[in-house]
């Protein structure tokens, strides 16, 4: 009798982190529960898979042959689920992957133009910004952030990101005037503190030597780990934040938020928001359709974004090296 699913799970767990404990997180059972599931194992089969003392655990002989079939067996089977998943769905359904920040400030408020112009493709979405298995994952394509550098995948550069510093026109009416970047020190200035890439995120330091200012004083900066909060912390009028232009949008076409001064931060040149999908089915009229109409999206804010200044083709741009 061979054992299930569940069990040859929570076995390959086991042998691969040899440490019933943190198998057991990974699983979403307790030790007691894993080692009951080994027990149980090993008696189906008449023989032991792990060698235990009081202080560590390793696999046998025999429990090691079992543990490498274990994982290629679990492998092939999540594979074919993923394939039947997307068999499933036909033509009509696109999965799509993508983060937080870029699903609520950039795709949904544009949703009702995707469903107008593709009235016979519904897509879902996976909200998450860890990197995906196509072969694996229930994905068809996804949308991330970095240098573009994928694996037997086909990528499309979407746009580019600039961080740039906004407020609430409330901030404007009653604080302290803004008339040169040096008028910001009077302000609390938030950003996002985080790395993406082993580059930093810009943060004011860059921005302000951007701005040819080299004596400010970090030390005012409140940092914070998601941009929303940054959004926020703007929209409420208490603080001037960075953001990336591209995601805000909305809220600087509504009046909500308005960007202050001529200058800009980037990443590095090939840090970029990429379309991401397999080389096998870049073809695929659901992903086709997707893709030529994003990127007819990103064209347009791109237009949009170089107009948005009077005889300029946008904030002028530093991008880190």
């Amino acid at each position: 009798m061979l054992p299930g699913t569940r069990a040859l799970r929570t076995f390959e767990a086991a042998g691969r982190h040899l440490n019933f404990t943190r198998a057991a997180k990974e699983v979403g059972l307790t030790p007691a529960a894993v080692s009951y599931h080994i027990k149980e194992i090993e008696e189906q089969l008449g023989f032991a898979l792990f060698t235990r003392t009081s202080r560590s655990i390793r696999l046998t002989a025999a429990g090691a042959v079992l543990f490498e079939a274990a994982g290629e067996a679990l492998d092939g089977l999540q594979r074919a689920t993923a394939r039947a998943r997307k068999l499933a769905r036909g033509s009509s359904r696109l999965r799509l992957s993508l983060g937080a920040r870029f699903a609520t400030n950039w795709l949904l408020p544009r949703l009702p133009q995707f469903r107008a112009a593709n009235p016979g493709l519904e897509l879902t979405f996976d909200i998450s910004d860890e990197v995906r298995d196509f072969d694996t994952d229930d994905v068809d394509v996804a949308i991330r952030f970095g240098a573009g550098r994928y694996d037997r995948v086909r990528t499309d550069r979407l746009f580019d990101t600039i961080v740039v510093p906004v407020c609430s026109p409330k901030l404007l009416e009653t604080g302290p005037q803004l008339e040169s970047p040096r008028d910001l020190f009077r302000h609390t200035l938030c950003y996002v503190d985080c790395e993406v890439g082993g580059l930093v995120w810009p943060n004011w330091p860059m921005w302000m030597a951007a701005a040819g200012v080299d004596d400010f004083d970090e030390r005012s900066c409140v940092a914070f780990g998601e941009s929303s909060q940054v959004v926020q912390a703007a929209t409420d009028g208490g603080a001037v934040g960075l953001v990336e232009m591209a995601m805000v949008e909305t809220e600087l076409s509504q009046g909500r938020l308005v960007k202050l001064f001529d200058v800009g931060v980037g990443m590095g040149r090939d840090f970029a928001y990429y379309l991401v999908c397999p080389q096998s089915s870049s073809q695929d009229p659901p992903i086709v359709a997707f893709r030529e109409w994003i990127l007819d999206q990103t064209g347009r804010s791109a237009q949009k974004a170089a107009l948005s200044l009077p005889g300029s083709p946008g904030p002028k741009r530093i991008e880190q090296v």
